[in-house]
């Protein structure tokens, strides 16, 4: 083999192999205006007319509340099935927030899709269970096709609709009419306000059959356990040590018996119990090194000569079980604890 060759044919090589394209760069981005132009002004005005539309919609519903809404909440609130909610578009969505905020409000609750619903998911339905429609027609061809399926399951129905006389409305057991609100769409077409009412009647609605069923914190807790909301209502018994992660010992022990137990259990602190289990005392590996500090001065501390009630504290600062932690938080902050 004559090195000389190998190195040249690799050169070649190297010389013959295509190299890698650039990475294209990212094309430049036009930098967002200060200032929207001379239409500015005009177009936040539309926006401010829009919001003030679909708000002053739902005001006027508040002040005029559907006749059948609390018999609609009752027949929510003793539903012994589920809540099966119903709706196609963008009344569809509204639909499965409704839906969404009842199962999060004590309500059991599940959203169907009308086209599915047809394809076999009727099944999910039961004659127990009540069917909340949202059509703001009341004429939507993929709505009327199950009504004559519903009325055979023997399913309750409410409508929440702009149409009480509409094929939905005759059907329906009870009618929630949201009026015929103009919609802030400025072709008039794009459902805007009459979802803004349907949206806000369907929460009113969900929340009514919460306070009627008596829903409370600790209830909402459960259904919420993770995110912001889950870390607002944990309580302290979700946090706390419990059993052998935390540590006891009897009143009278030696204060090595607690270092030990603290140590085993890296628990870093130890309650102190009288001879029924009950607290009497509580001591840190912070109360160790203030033990430690504030006798140096005599000389030596023998920790083997001292029982744990000479250094404990006594009625140390206690919450229950049930409390929420951020009160226990907030408890601790104040006073300066770990």
């Amino acid at each position: 083999m004559n090195p000389r060759k190998d190195s040249a044919k690799s050169r070649n090589a190297s010389a013959a192999r295509p190299t890698a394209a650039p990475a294209p760069s990212a094309p430049a981005r036009a930098p967002v205006p200060a200032h929207p132009g001379s239409e500015g002004g005009e177009l936040l005005r539309d926006a401010q007319d829009a919001l003030r539309q679909c708000s002053t919609a739902i005001s006027k519903l508040a002040e005029a509340m559907p006749p059948k809404f609390l018999a609609a909440a009752e027949l929510l609130r003793d539903c012994k099935g589920m809540v099966v909610v119903t709706g196609i578009g963008k009344a569809g969505l509204i639909g499965a927030k409704v839906s969404a905020t009842l199962a999060s409000t004590g309500t059991r609750s599940l959203f169907l899709h009308p086209g599915e619903a047809v394809h076999g998911d009727l099944g999910r339905i039961y004659h127990e269970d009540v069917v909340l429609a949202l059509s703001f027609s009341g004429a939507t061809h993929e709505m009327l096709r199950l009504l004559d399926p519903l009325r055979s399951i023997g399913a309750r129905m409410v409508a929440i609709t702009g149409a009480p006389d509409s094929p939905l409305g005759r059907h329906a057991d009870l009618v929630l009419d949201v009026g015929k609100p103009v919609e802030a769409c400025p072709l008039g077409l794009a459902p805007t306000t009459s979802t803004s009412v349907m949206l806000a009647i369907g929460d009113a609605l969900a929340l009514t059959v919460m306070r009627m069923k008596r829903f409370t914190k600790e209830d909402f807790a459960r259904f919420h356990p993770a995110g912001a909301l889950g870390r607002k209502l944990l309580k302290v018994g979700d946090l706390m040590r419990k059993g052998r992660e935390s540590p006891t010992v009897p009143s009278g022990a030696p204060i090595l018996d607690a270092l030990q137990a603290m140590t085993e259990t890296r628990a870093g602190a130890v309650t102190i119990v009288d001879g029924e289990g009950r607290a009497i005392g509580f001591w840190t590996d912070g109360d160790l090194r203030r033990t430690v500090l504030n006798h140096f001065d005599a000389g030596p501390f023998d920790l083997s000569r001292h029982v744990i009630d000479e250094v404990m504290t006594r009625k140390p600062t206690t919450i229950g079980a049930h409390r929420l932690a951020s009160e226990a938080f907030r408890l601790m902050k104040e006073r300066g604890f770990d």
